[in-house]
């Protein structure tokens, strides 16, 4: 009799382990295939959740990767899950059971995470993640944590197979804290570079650009422009993520764009979340076609 397989003893597929604000595990049928089948090098300078770069791992697409951000706190994650996941997840199990306790969430806010250990800081980091409202990490201008408790329901702080997964994924990967210029600066070619910046606001109301000390605001979107055609000169493929609107669709005119659907839940307005617009912007003309074009 044939004894049917049993889906447990499957390796987990690698995948995000944060929560973040803006994922793109959504839209990854729109963006895996405008990036080559092929890349040297992979660089995601706002890596946030990851899910780019983790599904483009899975398919085995780069031969090696660097990805970063200029907030430590995410990067010491990554370096955290990548270079002893064991000692994050014993961490992890002392926060788990207290995943619904406000008043602990409010504690472990608190706590100077400079008197910890990577481990400890890491793993204060993803139960916070795991229990803020939405995911959205936000910091003060001293770089303090400020986002309040998100009363989820039945939040899941710890994950151990899903955190190894990543581990592994992350095995030789290089996990750089820096600005995006800086991470992309050897980027040529048969490289790929995606870019998922914090959005430009649609509206005052809409603005979650504040993400650590630094806002993104207008002038660092025009930098970002600029490093685009940049990376694209030295012959990288390139792919950019954005907010749609008149003021993001100036900075890339004449670079293949195509608009599309994307849920966002963010909005403290009811009637502002759904789908909204977003832009895909591609830095090789011959990974979307003449027709996804603006015309100006």
């Amino acid at each position: 009799m044939k004894r049917e397989s049993d889906k447990s003893d499957k390796p987990r597929t690698a995948a995000p382990f944060l929560k973040w604000a803006g994922g793109k595990t959504q839209l990854l049928r729109e963006i895996l295939p405008a990036l080559p089948a092929e890349i040297q090098t992979y660089y995601e300078p706002f890596v946030g959740g990851g899910a780019v770069f983790f599904s483009l791992a899975a398919e085995r697409r780069f031969k090696r990767a660097v990805i970063g951000d200029r907030n430590p706190a995410l990067t010491e994650v990554y370096s955290a899950v990548r270079d002893d996941v064991g000692a994050l997840t014993a961490v992890l199990k002392e926060h788990a059971p207290h995943a619904t306790d406000r008043e602990y969430f409010y504690r472990t806010r608190a706590i100077d995470p400079a008197g910890l250990s990577p481990a400890e800081r890491a793993a204060r980091m993803l139960f916070l993640n795991k229990t803020c409202f939405n995911g959205l990490w936000r910091a003060n201008s001293r770089g303090i944590f400020n986002v309040p408790f998100g009363r989820n329901r039945n939040p899941r702080v710890l994950d151990e197979d899903l955190l190894g997964a990543a581990s592994a994924a992350l095995r030789d990967v290089e996990i750089v804290t820096a600005d995006f210029e800086k991470i992309v600066g050897p980027a040529g070619k048969l490289d790929a570079v995606y870019f998922d910046p914090p959005y430009h606001p649609l509206s005052k109301s809409s603005s979650f650009t504040a993400y650590d000390p630094f806002p993104f605001r207008e002038g660092e979107h025009e930098r970002l422009a600029r490093v685009f055609r940049e990376v694209v000169d030295r012959g990288a493929a390139a792919l950019l993520s954005n907010s749609s609107c008149d003021f993001t669709r100036s900075l890339f005119q004449g670079l293949a764009c195509r608009e599309v659907l994307a849920s966002r839940m963010i909005n403290s307005k009811a009637d502002g979340r759904g789908q909204i617009a977003e832009l895909l912007v591609v830095g090789t003309p011959d990974v979307v076609s003449e027709k996804h074009r603006f015309s100006g």
